[in-house]
């Protein structure tokens, strides 16, 4: 089972001191050259703290994330699962998980960086500032990732589920198996219609991947993954071809 992340706008700041970014140790090597390319075309960039600071859509205020990229090859690193914050990470609460439930992380969650690709959980690394909508300098974000990722998912077997948004998604469409969903969050109103949700969609998600990793299940199939939700009181369910509705 696979479950696929979004980042988040917000890095934790700090790392393992004298370790830093290795591109050749983070999981599916196949992406080594992507990624290099990327690291690349981020601190060319971030040279120019004017180009940069529109490049990547930043404030008056946020020009530390200009001298984070400038120092990506050099600055300490942690797994991407405690570097990212935000609403969603704050869901899953990496920090509060046991031994047990965060191997459980580290074997089955994803996070699709904009920067470096398919991550896993575990991968180390630095605080940086690239999004799904920045513009490199010669390099398109999308059409950058979209086969590179898409080959690695379509070589994943099993069970995967998508939490990215859609912005993200699109930097590696699911393959076309009945056992790759997208997540949506609803909420059911009092006449019983389903809405989606925004800023609540999430937070349901990260509870959502935390109750996986609580519950420590490898799930082979979608049906089993319905099935373990029901006897655990999560209202979760088909929805549309390729979709899953996750009721908060």
């Amino acid at each position: 089972m696979l479950v696929l992340l979004p980042p988040s706008e917000t890095k934790r700041d700090g790392g393992e001191a004298g370790r830093s970014l290795d591109l050749a140790s983070l999981r599916h090597p196949q992406l080594t050259a992507p990624r290099r390319a990327a690291v690349s075309a981020l601190t060319t960039l971030s040279l120019d703290a004017v180009a940069a600071t529109g490049a990547l859509g930043l404030g008056p205020t946020q020009a530390f994330e200009i001298d984070r990229n400038r120092a990506l090859e050099s600055s300490p690193v942690m797994p991407a699962i405690d570097r990212y914050t935000g609403v969603l990470y704050d869901g899953i609460d990496a920090a509060s998980l046991t031994a047990e439930q965060r191997a459980w992380v580290l074997r089955h969650v994803a996070v699709n960086s904009a920067l470096f690709g398919l991550l896993g959980a575990g991968d180390e690394i630095p605080a940086y500032r690239l999004s799904h909508d920045s513009r490199l300098p010669g390099l398109p974000l999308k059409k950058h990732w979209r086969a590179a990722n898409s080959a690695v998912l379509a070589a994943t077997p099993g069970v995967i589920l998508d939490l990215r948004s859609e912005s993200y998604a699109a930097l590696g469409p699911l393959p076309q198996h009945d056992e790759a969903h997208y997540l949506r969050v609803v909420t059911q109103t009092a006449t019983g219609q389903k809405r989606a949700l925004t800023h609540f969609n999430k937070k349901g998600k990260g509870v959502f991947v935390r109750q996986l990793a609580e519950s420590g299940r490898d799930h082979e199939s979608v049906e089993s993954l319905l099935q373990w939700a029901a006897a655990s009181g999560i209202r979760l369910e088909r929805g549309r071809p390729g979709e899953l509705e996750l009721s908060v």
